[in-house]
């Protein structure tokens, strides 16, 4: 059975010592460990991948009385992440997180695609995934959003995973999953907001368009970044040629930010991440 454990706590000496002498003698074996240490903060950071059986309240109380006060430590056993896709009208990225889930590519189980549109429908029932449709015509955020969260409670789901998704969330809203939300964000040099942000990007003549994947937090498209990456763009692409290449780079930045999340790869700490 294999495990993976995470640990955040003040930095101290000895904290290796103490954490493999633990594992040990409860009989784990540590078959891959990363650390870091943020001198700055002085704060150690942990991920290790373990095998072997163990009771999880019985380590987890171990390592509690070894290391500092108000320590993080998750154990958990690895298993596929159970997550929710919110999207809009654009299908790229659901469409993208669909063929991978099919495949097997992808260390998750999708519960559920929720929309404000019908659009998307045919295509998630194309693989066999549930599909909610929730208008927010006529409704205020909180109404539309009281509505999702109804549908989002018949889950037990460990993510959800913003897929396009073309509305703003709520601080009550996120309040419900912090740090379990992942969005996809497109972001130029200089940065565009509001409709069609590729045609504006093209009027000013950028030279880089990218994405960036982070959680979503109170603040708008504020989060602990979780990856980024960029593409150059000249001036032979029209305003169309950069939206499908932007595309592309949603697709693949999302996804790359999916797998480490779902292989808990992850620590949030002072709105950053460190990441294993």
């Amino acid at each position: 059975m294999n495990y993976i454990l995470k640990i955040a706590c003040k930095d101290e000496p000895g904290l290796i010592y103490k954490i493999s002498k633990i594992l040990y003698e409860n009989g784990l074996n540590i078959e891959k460990n990363s650390e870091f240490v943020d001198n700055e903060n002085k704060r150690f950071f942990l991920r290790a991948l373990l095998s072997g059986e163990l009771n999880v309240d019985e380590i987890v109380n171990s390592l509690k009385k070894e290391l500092p006060k108000n320590s993080y430590i998750y154990l958990t056993k690895k298993r596929k992440k159970k997550i929710v896709i919110m999207a809009t009208k654009e299908s790229h990225c659901l469409g993208d997180i669909l063929l991978k889930h099919c495949s097997k590519e992808m260390n998750a189980e999708i519960l559920a695609v929720i929309s404000n549109y019908d659009k998307l429908r045919s295509l998630s029932e194309k693989f066999n995934i549930p599909y909610y449709f929730i208008s927010h015509e006529n409704l205020t955020r909180r109404e539309h959003e009281d509505k999702i969260l109804k549908i989002l409670e018949k889950f037990d789901l460990d993510f959800i995973v913003l897929a396009k998704y073309m509305r703003i969330l709520s601080s009550e809203f996120v309040k419900h999953y912090e740090e379990r939300i992942i969005n996809i964000h497109h972001s130029f040099l200089p940065a565009f907001i509001g409709a069609n942000p590729y045609k504006q990007a093209y009027e000013r003549g950028v030279k880089i368009i990218g994405a960036t994947a982070h959680f979503v937090n109170d603040n708008l498209d504020e989060g602990p970044i979780i990856t980024q990456d960029v593409i150059h763009v000249d001036h032979e692409y029209s305003w169309r040629d950069m939206q499908k290449a932007g595309r592309n780079v949603e697709k693949v930045v999302l996804s790359r930010a999916l797998d480490l999340v779902f292989e808990d790869r992850i620590f949030v700490y002072a709105n950053k991440t460190i990441i294993f």
